[in-house]
């Protein structure tokens, strides 16, 4: 049995297995949202140290929550060194609606709300936010390592990538560039940091090795993002020295066939100009040259006009569609990412 837990009575620091429902206040009945939070301490701990994975930041995408769920089951206390913390389901409100929002209560992204005064401010005091302070009071001063599990959900189909932002730290950089070399992805994103409110932004910022992923898309399970997904918070967790044992590559990193793709300017990005329904002509994963067609954006409010040529800003590599066809006008359909020395 869970026990049921406000933040303040988390035991994140003792040695043994705890698995918590942490409880914060409901917004809308007399209640509260539940988030699963399992935590190892091994007799190695140390107070600023420790891994922490967290899955469905966003409602709607499901690998996350099935790998950090079933490494509950597989890892043994015995085997655990310093400090690891699995969050499957950081969202809750998100997560049981299926949305990439918090759509029941406060609508908000969480994946946007890492800004200041979040759950303080009172216009910042939602479900969502209030989510935001207990990582940063919680979690964030006892980890130094951070895995966020994301996939496409409804939004976009990637090729399975493992991602992070430039940091200017040389050292911070090769570090988490080689955490998330081990996922196995065919795909290392570099990706623009020009977005407000990122988890992984946030946790960058402080200095942590952090990773986040796109492993699967449209709102389903995909067996190959589930073993990517597994391997790299094993191998994060046995290389930073919190999980005994050893780890071998899989997949892409065991053949050296992984690319970075670096998707930082605004020409990577290629936007809907009109509502429309999407047809891909390429595949994720395909290679491309700036001004060549990836898809067609179709009007049928106007359907004897010729279809809207979607094409690639950028020589590069086409590394996330949109996945559902109908689009709003302002949405990224195609993401095309340059090719960076490996």
């Amino acid at each position: 049995m869970r026990d049921i837990v406000r933040p303040n009575r988390l035991d994140l620091d003792s040695p043994g297995r705890r698995d918590y429902w942490v409880a914060l206040e409901h917004d809308s009945i007399w209640g509260d949202h539940l988030i699963p939070l399992t935590v190892w301490v091994g007799p190695e701990a140390k107070p600023d140290q420790g891994l922490v994975a967290f899955g469905s930041n966003h409602g709607n995408e499901y690998e996350g929550p099935v790998v950090l769920k079933n490494l509950l089951r597989e890892i043994r206390l015995e085997d655990v060194r310093g400090r690891l913390i699995f969050v499957p389901v950081l969202n809750p409100s998100a997560f049981r609606a299926g949305t990439r929002e918090s759509q029941p209560d406060d609508r908000v992204n969480l994946n946007r709300a890492f800004v200041d005064g979040a759950g303080r401010n009172p216009a910042l005091s939602g479900i969502t936010h209030r989510i935001a302070a207990f990582v940063r009071e919680s979690i964030w001063p006892r980890v130094h390592v951070v895995i966020d599990l994301h996939s496409g959900g409804n939004v976009a189909r990637f090729s399975p990538c493992a991602s992070y932002h430039p940091v200017d730290d040389p050292d911070l950089k090769k570090r988490i560039d080689t955490t998330a070399r081990w996922f196995g992805v065919p795909s290392i994103m570099v990706y623009q940091n020009a977005t407000p409110g990122l988890l992984p932004s946030e946790a960058e910022r402080l200095g942590k090795i952090t990773v986040g992923t796109e492993l699967g898309w449209g709102c389903a399970v995909n067996p190959e993002g589930v073993r990517y997904g597994r391997q790299g918070v094993l191998a994060a967790a046995i290389h930073e020295g919190q999980l005994s044992g050893t780890i071998e590559p899989i997949a892409h990193h065991a053949a050296g066939t992984q690319r970075v793709l670096e998707m930082v300017d605004r020409e990577c990005f290629s936007v809907a100009p009109f509502d429309g329904h999407y047809e891909p002509l390429l595949e994720c994963g395909s290679e491309v040259k700036r001004g060549d067609v990836v898809g067609l954006l179709h009007d049928f409010d106007h359907i004897d006009q010729e279809p809207f040529a979607v094409r690639a800003g950028v020589d590069g590599v086409v590394l996330a569609q949109a996945w559902v066809a109908p689009v709003p006008r302002g949405q990224h359909i195609v993401v095309v990412a340059r090719v960076l020395p490996s």
